[in-house]
C-alpha cells in the first residue's frame, strides 16, 4: 500500500507555471507506475500524465502536450509535475495516483490539489 500526498497547487495568471509535487510513504515507490490526473468543475476524472516505474518513459494527454512535463525522484519518493504556459483551461483539482500495474485505472489517490488559472 502507498499513501499520496500532493502539494504545489495555487492560483497563476494564465501563461504562468506551476509544479506541483506528489510525496508517496509506505511501499517502495518505484514498485508503482505514477499518473497525473485532473477534475475540473463540473467535469470527469481526466488523465494527465503518466511516467513508468523507471522514470525513463512517460504519455500524456493531447491537452497538455508541449506544456507540461512529468517527472519522478525514485530516491526520494517523489513525483512531480511541471506545468508551463497554463490556460484557464487547465483550472482543476489535481490528483496523483499509483499503481503497480497500469496508469489506466490506478488503485491508490492523493487527496488532490487545486490548481487555479485567471484569465
Amino acid at each position: 500500500q502507498v499513501q499520496l500526498v500532493e502539494s504545489g497547487g495555487g492560483l497563476v495568471q494564465a501563461g504562468g507555471s506551476l509544479r506541483l509535487s506528489c510525496a508517496a510513504s509506505g511501499r517502495t515507490f518505484s514498485d508503482y507506475v505514477m499518473t497525473w490526473f485532473r477534475q475540473a468543475p463540473g467535469k470527469g476524472r481526466e488523465f494527465v500524465e503518466h511516467i513508468n516505474k523507471s522514470g525513463k518513459n512517460t504519455g500524456y494527454a493531447d491537452s497538455v502536450k508541449g506544456r507540461f512535463t512529468i517527472s519522478r525522484d525514485n530516491a526520494e519518493n517523489t513525483v512531480n509535475l511541471q506545468m508551463n504556459s497554463l490556460k484557464f483551461e487547465d483550472t482543476a483539482v489535481y490528483y496523483c495516483a499509483a499503481d503497480v500495474f497500469s496508469y489506466q485505472n490506478p488503485r491508490y489517490w492523493g487527496h488532490g490539489t487545486q490548481v487555479t488559472v485567471s484569465s
